[in-house]
């Protein structure tokens, strides 16, 4: 039976997120592999021992694997720290973690084999792999906040006319406001205060970046995100439960916007590397993002802690540049 996740006593519930933590093997040409995966570990022990988390969230791109001779293997090291320390955790998969021999489906199926895991099967007829919704309960059994994993897929389809990453389909959205409505109608009417967890940004966190005040930084350049707007932002405005959502994938990228009632957050890189523009650059600490709701608000706090265990409560603002060309 999957362990259940519930507010603490004092009302709290406290998430922290790693990305692109990129585990690798023996198959890797890079010989400081070893090295960097062993510092990843260690960050992501030293931030569970200090934040004491109710969950952990993988936020995609967990393996590396193109470049690992046993994707299973380099997933099991991946969550080896979290099992160890048996705190519940839950992954969403990224572009990396199946462009080796083993499929996103079989990686999906591998998280749910593990003891700390609280991740779910996945819907029929539903693209892609890590599709779920998981709930926290209050004091008296209820639930009174929603988790919304999706998968956002790696590439678009061999063929396709469009390039760049692929997207969130509209079966997936389909499936996201069924839910919604469902645990809103359950809640009485009144939407669950949701978070939602993906890897690849959605286009609006550049928008939220370009024309909006943000925190944190865009050191990448640019959101790597679809070319393709599949309206899941708008979906999410329409259910009126999502309060924030989370992704990894752009290496340089922390910042925080908000944009129509919705937090858009990025994760802080937990593998011990970090690239700019394709560049080696480690002006960045990596680390995690973490998370903290109340139960009965609908709202959350949220901050960095670092690899050595500094926490990043504020961080300098951004003002809107406009589209740059």
């Amino acid at each position: 039976m999957k362990r259940k996740l519930t507010f603490r006593e004092d009302g709290t519930f406290k998430i922290v997120q790693f990305s692109d933590t990129e585990l690798l093997d023996e198959f890797d040409y890079d010989p400081e592999t070893p090295e960097y995966d062993a510092a990843t570990l260690s960050t992501m022990e030293t931030i569970i021992l200090t934040e004491q988390p109710d969950l952990v969230v993988f936020a995609g791109d967990v393996i590396a694997s193109n470049r690992a001779k046993d994707p299973i293997k380099s997933m099991r090291d991946a969550v080896s720290v979290v099992e160890r320390l048996g705190v519940s955790w839950a992954a969403v998969f990224g572009n990396h973690d199946s462009e080796g021999v083993v499929p996103r489906k079989a990686m999906h199926e591998e998280q749910l084999k593990h003891p700390y895991n609280v991740a779910l099967a996945d819907p029929e007829d539903v693209s892609g792999a890590g599709n779920y919704v998981l709930t926290v309960t209050d004091e008296s059994g209820k639930p009174a906040a929603a988790h919304y994993f999706l998968d956002s897929g790696d590439y678009p389809a061999h063929g396709s006319r469009v390039g760049g990453y692929a997207w969130i389909r509209r079966d997936q959205i389909d499936w996201y406001t069924k839910q919604s409505r469902e645990l809103t109608l359950h809640n009485g009417g009144k939407p669950l205060p949701a978070l939602a967890f993906f890897h690849i940004p959605l286009p609006e966190y550049n928008e939220v970046w370009d024309f909006h005040v943000c925190r944190g930084y865009r050191y990448d350049g640019y959101c790597a995100s679809p070319q393709i707007n599949s309206g899941f932002f708008t979906a999410m405005v329409e259910m009126g439960d999502v309060m924030g959502t989370f992704v990894g994938h752009d290496h340089a990228n922390d910042f925080v916007g908000e944009l129509h009632g919705i937090k858009l957050c990025y994760g802080r890189s937990t593998r011990y590397v970090s690239f700019i523009d394709g560049v080696r650059n480690d002006r960045m600490p990596v680390g995690a993002r973490v998370i903290q709701l109340k139960a009965g608000e609908r709202k959350f706090d949220t901050w960095i802690r670092d690899f050595e265990g500094n926490v990043v409560l504020e961080q300098p603002e951004h003002l809107p540049e406009g589209r740059k060309a």
